[in-house]
């Protein structure tokens, strides 16, 4: 699905700081941010609490007003705007969520999450495995830090020591290999 005519005027409005903008941005999408807030911890067997998700989406939008709207400004027009805050929300709250002093504050379920078995997660975990075994340890520790721990391109720069410009170009490689050996 392509960036709507409605999504491009709110978000070119946005970035050119136009009165009212970030308020109509914020209620357009708060819903969308609240659901991945709410799925993403889901998914991690947890659950938050009101104030809780409220933090977490509220540091979402602070990202994307972060240095001058830079996350905005870098949307490239060849998605919806919906997919683009998903992926965004979900890789700053698991981020957020992988941190010590943050989990914490939340409240393990216990449970696996409810759409995955515990014998199909193995089958599944043991598919991934196999797959990424068909990449060289580089390539599977991005595509681990990146696809499983949530981490930004800066951040697995800095941890593997490549510069960040190359880390798109490896991913790509790296699904390409691993959808090959599907």
């Amino acid at each position: 699905m392509s960036l709507s005519d409605i999504d491009r005027i709110l978000l070119q409005r946005c970035i050119d700081g136009a009165p009212r903008a970030w308020q109509d941005f914020v209620e357009r999408f708060l819903g969308l941010v609240i659901h991945v807030a709410n799925h993403t911890a889901e998914s991690r067997g947890l659950t938050l609490d009101e104030s809780t998700r409220d933090d977490l989406v509220a540091e979402v939008f602070l990202v994307l007003l972060a240095s001058d709207r830079g996350v905005l400004r870098r949307f490239r027009r060849d998605s919806s705007l919906a997919t683009y805050l998903t992926v965004i929300a979900r890789r700053v709250i698991a981020r957020r969520l992988h941190q010590d002093g943050f989990r914490t504050r939340l409240s393990v379920t216990g449970a696996e999450p409810a759409t995955t078995e515990p014998t199909e997660r193995i089958e599944n975990r043991e598919e991934v495995e196999r797959l990424m075994s068909r990449l060289d340890p580089e390539e599977s520790s991005v595509v681990r830090m990146y696809h499983l721990e949530g981490m930004s391109y800066q951040e697995i720069s800095q941890a593997i020591g490549l510069s960040e410009n190359s880390i798109g170009p490896m991913l790509s490689r790296a699904r390409q290999k691993m959808r090959e050996g599907a």
